[in-house]
């Protein structure tokens, strides 16, 4: 896959129903939220009865946002996480943000990083600057993030649970017209399987992510709405039926 982690990830599972249903839609990878104040946040007990229910073979991402290393290697070794996606602001604005450093990814030892950016407004040539210079300082430390999802953008003082999952959509061809980073990037941000084909095309990205896409409330999949999404979004990538 280029070394794309995923090509079709659900985030924001809450149960082991939604683990199976979205591994029967052909999704390759799931998200679990770890982040303060979200609708789709889950304890540990409860999230490792939803790992358990993810068949071998699709990859297992738990969604953080201002967590500490610690925490996070912790929670990863007791649900059983394949990778980690950082999820808050790149760099701090202000007092209330919350902020993943790039040291981050070198801290969290093997697991492989997932980093959530976002386009800047102020930044006609290269509106993923500052993600550009986060994925370089994350090097500078040690290592970087091994893809990167651009996401709907949120304002600098956002709170934890506000900083994704809002059904908001990045601009897609601002996406397709940034400079290239120097890792793969998948899309999210209101994705759903009406827009997802559309999506692929405008922004040119090789992955997809959908969360408040595939709900009928915060955190409530719509078996219906998993399924469309997925076979939408693998007929866009040309991958066919599961």
């Amino acid at each position: 896959m280029n070394g794309l982690l995923f090509r079709v990830k659900v985030c924001g599972l809450t149960s082991p129903a939604d683990a199976r249903v979205v591994a029967a839609a052909g999704a390759d990878a799931v998200g679990l939220n770890f982040v303060a104040g979200s609708p789709r946040r889950l304890a540990v007990e409860v999230a490792r009865s939803v790992a358990a229910a993810v068949p071998a073979g699709i990859l297992k991402v738990g969604v953080f946002a201002g967590s500490s290393p610690d925490d996070i290697r912790r929670i990863a070794a007791a649900v059983g996480l394949d990778a980690i996606q950082l999820h808050g602001h790149l760099f701090a604005a202000g007092d209330d943000g919350v902020v993943d450093p790039p040291g981050l990814c070198a801290a969290l030892g093997g697991l492989p990083v997932i980093r959530a950016v976002r386009l800047q407004a102020d930044a006609a040539d290269d509106p993923l600057a500052a993600a550009r210079q986060w994925i370089g300082q994350a090097e500078a430390a040690g290592r970087r993030p091994v893809m990167a999802l651009v996401d709907a953008a949120v304002p600098g003082d956002a709170a934890a649970g506000r900083l994704g999952g809002t059904g908001e959509r990045a601009d897609w061809g601002r996406v397709a017209s940034a400079p290239a980073l120097p890792v793969p990037l998948a899309l999210a941000g209101g994705l759903t399987a009406a827009n997802v084909a559309a999506a692929v095309a405008a922004s040119g990205c090789p992955a997809v992510d959908a969360a408040s896409g595939v709900e009928t409330a915060p955190g409530v999949k719509d078996p219906a709405l998993v399924m469309a999404f997925v076979a939408a979004a693998r007929g866009a990538f040309g991958l066919g039926r599961t």
